[in-house]
């Protein structure tokens, strides 16, 4: 497991970072040590989460996820220092008006909401989960700075920003002379690299560390969904709630075709689609750490060998190949993973 410095920051972290939004609703608690534990003997000393998971999102269950690994980490508690943990803010965690968004009241109830359940003193690295529109970028970096110059988080980070989006917040921040943020989290993989165009050069230019979720599509770059599948397994694209966006984002004919010449193609070399997808990913270099999330241990055990994985040149032609062949896409919606 290699570790890469995150942005222009000091912070060193695992290439894999654990994906935990399956906790709590996939999976439950026992499951989900078993995943973390998992993880922890692999190498993998990144966690993210987020205070409104599990998937599918919903106020009966937000902090549950949050919760889970906070029990974890007490009955852990010598892995604490060497984990590097991440939480997200910004999702509707009541009906309460003041009770979502990056407001400065807000961001202050949900870094303290945070860090009981999670049952530690700090953040590591402290999220706004997406972008607000109805609160000014100058209040919620002030907050943000706060927080940090607090203690209660080390690091700041953003996740679904447009790159105009994080280079405003980053004029702001150099403005104010304030915490900026140190990273973003945007999806990419084999099947979405609308970000390269200008999110990506931003990020490059300005030291900003890139997490990317969804490596595998949501599942759908493991090759084993099926055009005509009624999807009885629960996975992403049959949860309640959460299995339209899925749907929206992969399970189109152009997207199937696209998987099935990668079976062709990777079927003649013995290789696994799952471990071909991350390891795309993980070679690009911009990216500093891949999200990759688990139902069970054993499905962790399986993505976690793509790191040992080198891609021939031909093998990363006939990748790119796959993106350039796919219709041109929609501009990506800006929503909760």
């Amino acid at each position: 497991m290699k570790i890469k410095r995150l942005g222009r920051t000091g912070l060193k972290v695992s290439e894999v970072c654990l994906g935990t939004m399956t906790f709590g609703y996939q999976c439950d608690e026992k499951t989900s040590f078993a995943i973390l534990n998992k993880a922890w003997e692999t190498g993998v000393n990144f966690i993210d989460t987020a205070d409104v998971y599990p998937l599918p999102v919903s106020i009966k269950t937000a902090g549950d996820t949050e919760t889970i690994i906070g029990k974890w980490m007490k009955a852990n508690t010598g892995r604490r220092h060497e984990t590097i943990l991440a939480t997200k803010c910004n999702g509707k965690m009541s009906d309460a008006p003041n009770d979502q968004g990056l407001s400065r009241r807000h961001i202050m109830d949900a870094i303290d909401a945070s860090l009981k359940r999670l049952q530690t003193d700090f953040i590591d690295l402290y999220q706004v989960h997406f972008y607000d529109p109805n609160t000014p970028i100058d209040e919620t970096l002030r907050a943000l700075d706060d927080i940090v110059r607090s203690g209660k988080a080390r690091y700041i980070g953003c996740s679904n920003y447009q790159a105009f989006q994080l280079a405003k917040a980053l004029w702001t921040s150099d403005k104010l002379g304030i915490e900026r943020y140190n990273c973003i989290q945007p999806r990419y993989n084999l099947l979405f690299r609308e970000f390269e165009k200008e999110l990506f050069p931003l990020c490059k230019e300005e030291g900003v560390g890139v997490i990317v979720y969804n490596p595998l599509a949501g599942g759908f770059l493991t090759g084993k969904h099926k055009r005509e599948s009624e999807q009885n397994e629960l996975g992403r694209f049959n949860l309640p709630e959460a299995s339209r966006l899925y749907r929206d984002r992969y399970w189109q004919e152009a997207q199937f075709d696209a998987v099935d010449k990668m079976k062709k193609f990777f079927r003649e070399r013995n290789k696994s689609l799952t471990h071909i997808s991350i390891a795309w990913v993980l070679n690009q270099p911009v990216v500093t750490s891949a999200i990759v999330g688990a139902s069970k241990p054993e499905h962790l055990e399986d993505s976690l060998k793509a790191v040992d994985i080198t891609l021939e040149n031909d093998e990363l032609e006939f990748l790119d190949s796959l993106w350039y062949d796919l219709p041109r896409s929609k501009d990506p919606k800006v929503t909760l993973r």
